[in-house]
């Protein structure tokens, strides 16, 4: 007889009554579910199933003789189990409920708590994977991670925990991205490798995954040293897996990747060999050919050609594409990428021996993966960029201007695809300036080349140098650079230079021009222009072998392969006249980056100046002026003690009568003076004991201090360029105001000092916001970085920028704020400090310009939809001056005032709008007073990502948390909820209608619940209950709030209708009856001790909330009717009148059988304080207020005494049935779920 069949004679004698007739159940289902475990035999699973509910029957609650946690968790597991053999979400769901149970039976120190914690966490995860719920992930790793700490190295489940979080965290990391996850990723695959040492089976696996973890996160933060260190985990399990194992290919497949990557990282032929040994064994191991690594191997191959031009790897890779292309027909994932890449090697191939053929195949294949790669596709703006390069050399080949135009077309959209940031940039811009300057050739278009110019300074940029495309771009804005200033009286006769050093030599010449002019005319474009033609000049003339000026210095200045130098005299002429422009600048603009600049380059001309060279003196000469200049500006003592010796020396190579004595004995002097002044004025001080130099530091540190508080990025009003801290300081240290403050300064005690740095510091920094609703086109921060606004064309958004900052400035501001373009939306993290910031930088605003760009001039506010904006509530409470425009850019009404909010007109009508009482327009503060008014006016207001909307609130509430775009709305405003009650214990946030969040039963799925409706009672809504409130703070004022806290927000009546009877009364009362006085005295608080009645809180999704109690003794349904959806019930409770409620579903389907309900009234102690007024307030003044109506919440019973809110999709209206039941009430403290 099997161990099955002996649990079943002993189940049969105990019968349903028997003491041990749970146990006989138990031990049954136990061993039917080991049997299904050994021969997965799904009766026997479903016989488990059905054996655990009668143990749960059995087992109602914990304790020695029974666990009923062990019931339900093995309950759960089976279900679990069945859920993967059928695919039932019930049963999941089911599981997942069970297990929570289970958990909250086995509190920390269980032993089998880290079990439930372990099963709970890949139940949940497992609901992800059917659901894609991301905050089933964001439960689960919490749970698992607790698992794991309990399941130390050697505890035999360690494993297991361990791979379920390292699911759990690949899965997250796939959804949001989050490198923190990768690097706890990466740990755990080292811990997991602790548990497969070399020898265990799954070794090898390990140093897989690891390798493949750490390739990842070198695409993410491109450390070489995780590519690195990928390679050699990969090259030990190709180790222990030889030939003919068969998990040899991915692990080749995998090292070639990564050897490949590494050398277009870094260039290091070495690996690229070894990738394409790697990627011909691969092809070995797949005899019957695999399209994967025919294409790799080909790519590969490509890319040794590029480097080493055999035409034999070109050939060959030509080759396994056409191959390639074979085993990916016509419908293949795949095709498209093996089509471009043999577009790509045809071109080259039409490169190397110009056959026509060939490029037109090229072109061809590129049409049909362009085809293949919609606008969706990831490769769609690689093959835009590709044909768009193939389509320009055919213009080339055959002077065709419809195939160049097309190119140029094909580019400007592969562009848009390869924002800032992306890593095939550099190349689109490369070839679209191409275009445009070939355009330019034929036709002379001027617009064409200046785009063109713009376009490879930008790539140019982005390829530094040492940088495999920097040449070839450099070489080619510097054509683009000699045809624009290529002055017309001489353009006949120039011939076109073509080599390198020939363009050099013509751009150091046209810099040369541009100087002259600048000379004559005073134009700052012309000293830019000859700042950018000179550096490109030198960068020209730099030998192949040197990557930079300071490398080709050090050469000359050791002497090595001079006989090689490229031209060296007229390299160090450019150096000095580059220098020299620098410093020009640095005159006119003030810009110390310059005066930096000038002074790195006159070091560079002094090391080509050695001893005796007939040029030193006046190096030396130039090189002290800089750093004097800069001593100057930045006060730095450094500067002026290498200054000085350096002039000495000038002074010694030259005699009396030597052109440059006089000027080096003159500087000379100056410079022993400057220092002389400022040892007197740093020994020296003043009545008040501030000297000169204490001034200006401590404005440095007072500027800096407070720019610490403002927005990272500012525009500058007055030029509209936008500029970030360092460029601010600098704006100011040269401004005028910089200039009369250390002046008045010089006045002042150190306490009067102090207090006028800070004013005109922050006079100086103030600020305009905007407050506006987003449109199209609105400019970035990478359209307008580096450019003058106003100088851009003026449409779409930009047109609205351009007149935001001619307002700002009209009022005299120098400084404005937009969110549209000083924020890097590409940085979460600037995107979390700029939410968590905004309100703050709104409030400081000197000034907030709200532009409604749908209210004309005889509009009304009413009409904008910037009032039902979710973001734009914060930026109408928290500035304190705010002026509206209309769509021409009028202020609204024609008022000239710089506060509308000080208008009684315009108050009346804000007021009207919004639903907010005028008062908190001018003085409104961030924090958690009167939550549910605010949640009230954010009501009616939506935003474009639904979890913004709760995001809109983090400044209003003043509350700090991570912003995690891609949650759930409700998972959103769930935590903003919950952080109010943890922080406050306001109740007033439970007072809404509607749908419950699945966040957590008591809080609302959508803000919109919390929308102001009129009760059927004539009660005030809880906006006036909590302005009377916050006016007349005395206790029972105070309490006054209680009464209208949860009597806000009503839904229409449910009306009754005449149904077939339905009683469920019989469901309900049968239930335990249980008196307020069998209540555990630690649990119940009567009506003389409210003050002592600790407050609500919120911890682990559990809510924690002291009510007034009154046990549901009846409900009755009243009516039932097929043609109405409601359901109306009567419901009676111990201490209240009967009342009503009209339900969308029965309410038994909201409830287990033999629940108990309660009517609760949430109770806050904080609102008897502070206990001094307690004298104040009386026991009838107390028994007044709370024998009003008040809105009740409808709690049903769960297992270990937690709760559940239910019937929230109507209004609740309870009363007190008299005195006595008020005196007679208690206070419980419910846990609810």
């Amino acid at each position: 007889m099997d161990d099955v069949s002996r649990k079943r004679e002993i189940l049969e004698g105990c019968p349903p009554g028997h003491a041990d007739r749970d146990v006989a159940l138990y031990n049954l289902a136990y061993v039917v579910c080991e049997r299904y475990e050994k021969e997965r035999t799904i009766d026997d699973l479903n016989e488990a199933v059905t054996l655990y509910r009668h143990v749960l029957e059995l087992r109602p609650v914990e304790d020695e003789k029974s666990s009923r946690s062990a019931s339900l968790h093995n309950l759960a597991f089976c279900l679990g189990c069945r859920y993967d053999e059928l695919g039932a979400v019930d049963d999941l769901e089911e599981a997942i409920k069970l297990e929570r149970e289970a958990l909250a039976l086995r509190p920390p120190g269980h032993h089998d708590h880290s079990a439930s914690l372990n099963d709970l966490g890949v139940y949940l995860r497992k609901r992800f994977e059917k659901q894609a719920e991301v905050c089933d992930l964001e439960e689960a790793i919490p749970l698992l991670r607790k698992a794991l700490e309990l399941h130390p190295p050697g505890h035999q489940w360690r494993s297991l925990t361990l791979n379920y979080l390292i699911l759990c965290l690949s899965s997250r990391y796939e959804s949001q991205g989050l490198v923190e996850d990768l690097e706890e990723l990466v740990t755990l695959r080292r811990a997991e490798l602790e548990l497969y040492p070399r020898g265990h089976s799954d070794h090898a696996t390990s140093l897989h995954n690891l390798a493949c973890d750490l390739r990842s996160r070198y695409t993410k933060t491109a450390a070489v040293s995780d590519l690195g260190e990928s390679i050699e985990v990969h090259r030990a399990a190709l180790e222990l897996r030889p030939p003919g194992h068969r998990d040899r290919s991915s692990t080749l497949d995998e090292l070639t990747l990564c050897l490949s990557t590494r050398y277009d990282k870094l260039g290091m032929v070495a690996d690229l060999e070894e990738a394409i040994e790697f990627g011909r064994e691969m092809l070995k191991l797949l005899p019957q050919g695999h399209g994967e690594s025919l294409h790799n191997l080909a790519c590969n191959l490509r890319k040794r050609f590029v480097k080493q031009t055999a035409m034999q790897d070109l050939e060959e890779a030509i080759d396994l594409l056409h191959a390639a292309l074979e085993l990916r027909p016509t419908g293949h994932p795949d095709r498209s990428s093996s089509l471009c890449e043999l577009a790509f090697c045809l071109s080259y191939r039409h490169d190397m021996h110009g056959v026509a053929k060939n490029l037109e195949e090229a072109v061809t294949l590129g049409r049909e993966a362009l085809e293949l790669c919609p606008l969706e596709h990831p490769n769609h703006a690689t093959c835009l960029r590709n044909l768009g390069r193939n389509l320009r050399k055919s213009s080339v080949q055959t002077a065709a201007i419809r195939d160049l135009e097309e190119s140029i077309d094909l580019l400007r959209r592969a562009l848009e695809l390869h924002p800032i940031g992306h890593p095939d940039r550099s190349s689109s811009l490369y070839e679209l300036a191409l275009c445009l300057s070939l355009r330019h050739d034929k036709y002379g278009e001027a617009d064409g080349l200046e785009e063109a110019i713009l376009l490879g300074r930008e790539a140019l940029g982005l390829c530094p140098p040492g940088h495999s495309d920097r040449g070839v771009i450099l070489h080619n804005l510097a054509c683009d650079l000699w045809k624009k200033f290529q002055y017309p009286r001489k353009a006949a006769a120039v011939v076109r230079p073509t080599s390198r050093a020939d363009l050099a030599s013509a751009l150091f010449g046209l810099s040369q021009h541009v100087w002259d002019q600048f000379r004559k005319e005073a134009m700052v474009a012309d000293l830019d222009n000859a700042v950018c033609l000179a550096t490109h000049a030198l960068e020209l003339r730099l030998p192949p072998e040197d990557d930079s000026v300071a490398a080709w210095v050090q050469r000359v200045a050791k002497g090595a392969n001079s006989d090689e130098l490229v031209m060296p005299g007229r390299m160090v002429d450019n150096l000095r006249t580059l220098a020299n422009y620098h410093r020009a600048r640095f005159t006119t603009q003030h810009a110390i980056t310059d005066l930096n600049e000038a002074i790195t380059l006159y070091r560079h001309t002094l090391q080509t100046c050695p001893a005796g060279h007939p040029d030193r003196a006046s190096s030396l000469h130039d090189l002290a002026q800089c750093l004097a200049d800069r001593f100057r500006e930045q006060l730095a003592a450094t500067d002026l003690d290498e200054a000085i010796p350096l002039q000495q020396e000038a002074l010694q190579l030259l005699g009396p009568g030597d052109a440059g004595y006089d000027i080096s004995q003159r500087c000379l002097m100056t410079y022993v003076q400057m220092k002389i002044k400022a040892q007197l004025t740093m020994m020296s001080s003043d009545d008040s004991g501030v000297t000169h130099l204490d001034v200006e530091q401590a404005i440095r540190k007072t500027a800096s201090e407070t720019l610490k508080t403002m927005p990272t990025r500012l525009l500058h009003t007055h030029t509209g360029t936008l500029c970030n801290r360092d460029a601010q300081l600098s704006h100011f240290f040269r401004s005028q105001q910089y200039t009369q403050l250390v002046s008045r300064c010089k006045t002042r005690d150190r306490e009067q000092l102090m207090e006028l740095i800070r004013t005109e510091v922050q006079r100086y920094f103030q600020y305009v916001t905007l407050s506006h609703r987003w449109g199209a086109g609105e400019p970035l921060l990478r359209d307008i970085e580096g450019q003058m606004i106003y100088n851009m064309l003026a449409i779409g958004g930009l047109a609205k920028l351009q007149g935001f900052c001619a307002v700002a400035c009209g009022w005299g501001y120098l400084w404005a704020w937009s969110d549209t373009c000083c924020i890097d939306k590409n940085s979460s993290a600037e995107v979390q400090e700029t939410i968590g910031s905004m309100f703050a930088w709104y409030q400081q605003s000197a000034l907030t310009v709200v532009y409604l760009s749908d209210v004309p001039d005889t509009g009304s506010l009413g009409s904008s939809e910037w009032f039902s904006r979710g973001w734009t509530l914060q930026e109408l409470l928290a500035p304190k001056s705010v002026v509206f425009y209309t769509k021409t850019w009028s202020p609204y009404r024609y008022l000239t005032s710089l506060n509308h909010k000080r208008d009684i007109a315009v108050l009346e009508e804000l007021e009207s709008v919004t639903g907010i009482e005028r008062r908190f327009f001018n003085s409104f503060s961030p924090g958690m007073d009167s939550a549910c008014s605010r949640l009230q006016w954010a009501s009616l207001r939506r935003t474009t990502r639904p979890e913004d909307i709760a995001y809109s609130l983090f400044g209003i509430f003043n509350v700090h948390l991570p912003v995690m775009y891609g949650e759930s709305a409700e998972n959103a405003l769930g935590r903003l909820l919950a952080e109010i009650v943890s922080q406050s214990g306001d109740i007033s946030v439970l007072d809404w209608v509607g749908d419950p969040s699945p966040f957590h039963g008591c809080f609302p799925a959508q803000v919109t619940s919390y929308r102001v409706l009129r009760s059927r009672t004539s009660q005030p809504n809880a906006e006036e209950q909590c302005l009377v409130i916050s006016q007349q703070p005395t206790s029972f004022k105070v309490l006054r709030k209680l009464r209208g806290s949860l009597a806000t927000s009503h839904l229409p009546h449910f009306l009754g209708r005449s149904l077939s009877l339905s009683n469920i009364a019989h469901r309900v009362l049968p239930v335990h009856r249980r008196t307020p006085a069998s209540y555990a005295s630690s649990e119940v608080y009567d009506f003389h001790s409210l003050a002592k009645v600790p407050l609500p809180r919120f911890s682990n999704r559990l809510l924690t909330l002291p009510c007034i109690a009154y046990h549901v003794t009846s409900v009755q349904l009243k009516g039932a009717d097929s043609s109405i959806p409601n359901c109306t019930y009567s419901i009676q409770a111990s201490g209240l009148m009967p009342l009503e409620i009209a339900l969308p579903t029965k309410l038994e389907d909201l409830t287990r059988p033999q629940a108990i309900l309660h009517l609760v009234r949430p109770w806050h102690s904080k609102l008897l304080e502070p206990s001094a007024d307690l004298d104040a307030v009386t026991d009838r003044q107390i028994l007044s207020a709370l024998g009003t109506p008040f809105n009740a919440l409808l709690l049903t019973q769960l297992p270990h005494n937690e709760h559940k809110r239910i019937a929230s999709s109507t209004l609740i209206t309870a009363q007190p049935v008299n005195r006595a039941s008020i005196l007679n009430s208690k206070i419980r403290i419910f846990n609810v779920v």
